[in-house]
């Protein structure tokens, strides 16, 4: 959801023999990444029976793997990999969920999230979107009360007490809650570009381009999926 990979401090290691990090090297790495978490969205999206019995521990590896990568930054290159072929398992079956109930909402959840991507890297270059002290603040502060939100709702599901309102709803509000929530991510791309650049600049290892790709990725996949949401709210209002 959030991107806690990315603080100013994970990129003050000092640069290793093998290289420094640059941003097209992130970039690079970036590309790889999302190739095993296509590959591995096709294969969850053709053999949903396979995946299904499998979905949540997969998903729990996913969380581990990011976990672990907070701590263990030098082991980026080993599991980036490893979480985006989890990552695209999940998302492979969550996709094919969503595209049954409302036919081309995949497509239109990644167009969606591309079109904010390129916005929001537009923005950044031009000076439009500034990672400022006081901006991240209010970016990082608003992530976390969505996540705590998130798991409020997740236990009030797993206890049958109920939904948190909003939410899952179609409502006007609901739809304004969606689309609050999708802005948040989108900000927090800012950030992650922000903070990739300030890793170039000062010369981080070439372990953290992986470091770096992993993290984007993660908000990545929070945008499509809150696009999935709100799409899929507006299918219901038709």
């Amino acid at each position: 959801m959030s991107n806690p990979l990315l603080r100013d401090s994970v990129f003050h290691s000092p640069a290793s023999h093998n290289g420094v990090m640059t941003v097209s090297g992130t970039i690079n790495k970036s590309i790889i990444l999302w190739i095993f978490l296509a590959a591995s969205a096709f294969y969850s999206w053709t053999h949903p029976a396979v995946i299904m019995p499998l979905l949540f521990p997969i998903l729990m590896g996913a969380f581990v793997l990011a976990v672990v990568s907070v701590f263990k930054k030098t082991a980026s290159p080993f599991l980036s990999p490893l979480y985006a072929l989890c990552e695209g398992l999940v998302l492979g079956v969550v996709s094919l969920y969503f595209e049954k109930m409302y036919q081309g909402i995949v497509v239109n959840a990644i167009l969606a999230t591309i079109c904010v991507l390129f916005c929001m890297l537009a923005s950044y270059k031009a000076g439009m979107l500034k990672a400022t002290p006081r901006f991240q603040k209010a970016v990082i502060f608003s992530t976390l009360a969505i996540g705590l939100v998130y798991m409020a709702d997740l236990l009030l599901n797993v206890f049958g007490v109920g939904k948190f309102p909003y939410i899952h709803d179609s409502s006007t509000l609901g739809i304004v809650v969606s689309f609050a929530i999708a802005a948040v991510a989108s900000l927090n791309l800012i950030i992650d570009f922000d903070l990739i650049e300030k890793g170039a600049q000062s010369g981080s290892p070439k372990y953290m381009e992986w470091y770096g790709a992993l993290s984007l990725m993660i908000t990545l996949v929070w945008l499509y999926l809150e696009m999935l949401k709100l799409l899929s709210k507006l299918g219901n209002r038709d």
